[in-house]
């Protein structure tokens, strides 16, 4: 770590040291897996945070949608009785979905709600702008519920799969007061039915490169014969 003063201020400035007399280029290896590793976690990070979705809150599943907040469960009643699933539904048939509002606003606004099949790749990592636009997307739908006003502040539908695979949600709702709209995208997996997509793919792949490079440096290290 250097320092270096200017006036009544200090600036720090703070750089990745390593010394290795023998290879000096593993130290190059150690830097660049760093900085390698930086920007893969900045990158994916921003693949986790979207306009909207799904997310696990002391063990209940919450649809965020702007500033509405809404809990999800998925029921297979036929299959598993009451209970409550979030994003893996076990069994193909029929499925019981239900949004309880958690925002008052929610029961005077329009709500719909769209279940398509995944064809983004992305997997866990969907975001609402990796879906193709509304004319295409008619044709990947699987379900759509028209908006709907619920004013019991709950909203249930009733979806039947018959076919095994990665799906995905979409939720979208109106501001009371403004012409907004937000939208919630979430995915999930119907059938044990698990591909995580080529985001996931990538970052696995990338995580064995580093551990690789790791390897390299601190277990091929050269032993020091004494003299």
């Amino acid at each position: 770590m250097h320092y270096r003063s200017m006036g009544n201020d200090q600036i720090i400035v703070v750089s990745c040291c390593c010394r290795d007399a023998f290879y000096p280029e593993r130290c190059r290896i150690v830097k660049a897996s760093t900085y390698l590793g930086a920007i893969f976690l900045i990158f994916f990070s921003t693949l986790l945070v979207a306009g909207g979705g799904l997310v696990l809150r002391d063990d209940i599943c919450i649809v965020s949608l702007g500033f509405y907040e809404a809990h999800f469960t998925a029921y297979q009643t036929n299959t598993s009785g009451n209970t409550e699933f979030c994003d893996t539904l076990p069994d193909l048939g029929e499925t019981l979905f239900v949004l309880d509002y958690l925002h008052d606003s929610m029961a005077k606004v329009p709500i719909d709600f769209r279940v398509v099949r995944d064809t983004t790749g992305m997997g866990q990592f969907v975001q609402s702008q990796d879906l193709p636009p509304i004319e295409d997307l008619e044709a990947i739908t699987v379900f759509y519920q028209p908006p709907l006003v619920e004013s019991d502040a709950s909203l249930q539908i009733n979806v039947t799969f018959a076919q095994a695979g990665n799906y995905i949600g979409i939720v979208t709702a109106g501001h009371p007061t403004k012409d907004l709209l937000y939208t919630a995208v979430f995915p999930f997996s119907v059938g044990r039915y698990y591909d995580f997509g080529m985001a996931t793919v990538i970052l696995f792949f990338f995580s064995v490169f580093l551990v690789w490079l790791l390897f390299t440096y601190f277990y091929r290290r050269p032993s020091i014969t004494a003299l």
